[in-house]
C-alpha cells in the first residue's frame, strides 16, 4: 500500500459550483487555487475534481469530448498544471476524474467510428453488424450513422461505450478481450492516465470502474484482468500515483482489480446507506445517526468489518460524507446530528473523502435538472461562503450562476462557521487534524469492535484511542474493563467515567486515553 495514504484526507470539489473566479457564473481552477488555504485549513491534503475535460456537457462532463484537453470553462491546460503546483506547494495531491468506460457521442474516435467504410477506430466502441440488430441486456442506439450497425450505450445517449470486449463472445460481431480492438482502447486508457501523471496529477478516481468488459461474469473476473494490466504498466512508471474506484466491492476492486482505495457507496438498503439515508423503509427513518430513529449500527458492521478483514494490508475503504451522486446528509439530519456523523466516519479505518460544502452543512436544494443531473442536480449548487452577493460564490449576476445557490435566511456559510467555535465546520476541522497528528487514526491503524449492539453505544478502539458514539436521542451506558483509567480528550456532547463504566449523554461522541 502507498504509505502517503494513511494520512491522505481527501476533499471532493465539483468544479463548477466551488468558487468563481472571473464572474461569469461558473467555478473555475484559479478558483480552487484562491481557495487551496481554506481547503488546508480544514485538515485536508489531497483533492478529488469531478470531470474537468472538454465536453459537450450533457451529463456534467462525464461525457469526455477530449481526454487531453480541460473544458474551456474551467481554464486551461496550462491552468490547471498551475493548480496542481500550488496544490503541492502546500502539501495537497489532486486527483482527477478518469471517465474510461465511455466517451461523449461527440469525441473524435466515436465520429471516426460510426463511418461506413473501417478504420483505425472502428471497434473502438461496441457495434453490431447490422442495423437493426439489438444488445441484449444492454442499451444501444441505431439509425444514427452511416454505418450499418447499431451501438452500446454506457449511461445516457451521449454516452458510447468503449470498447474491452466481452468475457465470453456469443455473437460474432462480440470482441474478446485480447482482440487487437480492445488491447488498442486498454493503450488509449493509459495513455490518458500517463498524460496527466506526466503533468503533475497524483491520481485519479475511475467513474463506474467495474463496467468495462461486457457480459462480466460475478466477480467481474475480465474487468480486473484489465485493470491489472492497466496498473502494472502505469505503475512502473508512477509507482506514487494512487486510484480509487468507483464499485462498492473492495473484494474485487481491491483484492482482484488492483485499485489503492474502493469507495464504500451509499446503494439502497447496504451498510453505508443505513447510517446516513436510510428514510425509504416503512415506519419512518431508521437511519443509525439520526436521533429518534433507533438505527442498528450492526447493519454497518456486517458489511464493513468482513471487508477490512479481507483487504487488510491490501487497500483501503473510503468513506464519504456524500458525493456529487447523491442528496446531502443535511437532507434528513440535523447538524447536531451530523456532528456525530461525521466524527465516526472520519476517525474509522480508510481514507475520508469529504464532499464540498458538507462541511458546513449544506443543504439539498430541490433544483432543476442541469446539464443530465436530474435528481442529483439539487446536491451540486454553489458552495456557500459567505452571506453576501450570491454566498459569496461568484459576483455574476443571479441569472448567469451555474445554478442557484441557497437563498435560506439561515443557510450556512463558510465564513459564519469559522467565527462559531461549536460549528459543524470546527468538528470536522478537529477530527481531520487528528488523522494528520499522530498514528491513531491513520488509515490502516489498529480498529476493534468493543461494543457493536442495537441500544448499546457503539465502542471501537483506533490504535490508543477508544472511541464511543450514541447517536440516539436517549441517554446510554456500558461497562467496559477498557474504559478504566481512560480519560476524554475529545468530546461532543457528554460523557462521564467512573471506574469501567461510562455514561453517555443523547447525541454524543467522545475518543477516551
Amino acid at each position: 500500500m502507498l504509505d502517503w495514504l494513511k494520512k491522505a484526507v481527501f476533499y471532493e470539489i465539483y468544479p463548477q459550483s466551488f468558487y468563481d473566479s472571473n464572474a461569469d457564473g461558473i467555478g473555475d481552477f484559479e478558483g480552487i487555487i484562491r481557495k487551496l488555504d481554506y481547503i488546508k485549513e480544514l485538515g485536508a491534503n489531497a483533492l478529488w475534481i469531478n470531470p474537468c475535460f472538454d465536453s459537450p456537457f450533457k451529463d456534467a462532463g462525464y461525457d469526455v469530448r477530449d481526454y487531453r484537453k480541460t473544458a474551456s470553462r474551467y481554464g486551461s491546460n496550462e491552468d490547471l498544471c498551475r493548480l496542481f503546483d500550488a496544490a503541492h506547494e502546500k502539501g495537497i495531491r489532486v486527483f482527477l476524474d478518469l471517465v474510461p468506460g465511455h466517451t461523449s457521442e461527440e469525441h473524435p474516435w466515436f465520429l471516426e467510428s460510426r463511418k461506413a467504410e473501417q478504420n483505425e477506430y472502428s471497434g473502438r466502441y461496441i457495434w453490431t453488424d447490422w442495423w437493426i440488430k439489438g444488445i441484449k441486456g444492454h442499451p444501444y442506439i441505431g439509425g444514427e450513422s452511416e454505418r450499418n450497425g447499431t451501438y452500446m450505450l454506457n449511461f445516457f445517449k451521449c454516452q458510447p461505450a468503449l470498447n474491452y470486449g466481452f468475457l465470453n463472445p456469443e455473437e460474432p460481431w462480440q470482441k474478446g478481450m485480447d482482440d487487437p480492438d480492445c488491447l488498442k482502447t486498454r493503450e488509449a486508457v493509459k495513455d490518458v492516465i500517463r498524460f496527466w501523471l506526466s503533468l503533475g496529477c497524483d491520481g485519479f478516481r475511475v467513474d463506474m470502474a467495474d463496467s468495462l468488459v461486457k457480459d462480466d461474469d460475478e466477480e467481474k473476473s475480465g474487468t480486473c484482468r484489465v485493470w491489472r494490466d492497466i496498473f502494472e504498466s502505469v505503475r512502473k512508471d508512477y509507482p506514487e500515483a494512487a486510484f480509487v474506484a468507483e464499485w462498492n466491492n473492495s473484494h474485487q476492486a481491491i483484492m482482484g482489480a488492483g485499485f489503492d482505495m474502493d469507495f464504500f457507496l451509499n446503494w439502497r438498503g447496504n451498510g453505508y446507506n443505513s447510517l446516513l439515508r436510510d428514510y425509504e423503509t416503512p415506519g419512518g427513518d431508521h437511519s443509525y445517526f439520526k436521533a429518534d430513529g433507533k438505527g442498528d449500527i450492526t447493519r454497518f458492521l456486517d458489511e464493513y468489518v468482513p471487508r477490512l478483514e479481507e483487504i487488510n494490508g491490501r487497500g483501503y475503504i473510503s468513506l464519504i460524507s456524500c458525493n456529487h451522486d447523491t442528496t446531502r446528509p443535511r437532507e434528513n439530519l440535523t447538524i447536531p446530528e451530523l456532528k456525530v456523523a461525521y466524527a465516526t466516519l472520519f476517525t474509522l479505518p480508510g481514507v475520508p473523502f469529504m464532499y464540498y460544502g458538507d462541511e458546513i452543512g449544506m443543504r439539498y436544494l430541490p433544483v432543476a435538472t442541469k446539464e443530465g443531473g436530474y435528481t442529483r442536480t439539487g446536491s451540486r449548487t454553489p458552495m456557500q461562503w459567505n452571506g453576501g452577493t450570491n454566498r459569496g460564490f461568484s459576483e455574476a449576476a443571479k441569472d448567469e450562476l451555474y445554478l442557484p445557490v441557497d437563498e435560506s435566511a439561515d443557510a450556512p456559510n463558510v465564513e459564519d462557521a469559522l467565527k462559531d467555535e461549536a460549528s459543524l465546520l470546527h468538528v470536522v476541522r478537529d477530527i481531520f487534524m487528528m488523522r494528520g497528528s499522530g498514528s491513531d487514526f491513520d488509515a490502516d491503524s489498529d480498529f476493534s469492535v468493543l461494543l457493536g449492539e442495537k441500544g448499546k453505544p457503539f465502542v471501537y478502539v483506533r490504535g490508543n484511542a477508544i472511541c464511543v458514539v450514541n447517536p440516539s436521542d436517549e441517554r446510554m451506558s456500558a461497562a467496559l474493563k477498557e474504559f478504566a483509567g481512560k480519560k476524554a480528550v475529545y468530546l461532543i456532547g457528554t460523557a462521564d467515567v467512573d471506574g469501567d463504566r461510562l455514561e453517555m449523554g443523547a447525541g454524543s461522541f467522545v475518543i477516551l486515553k
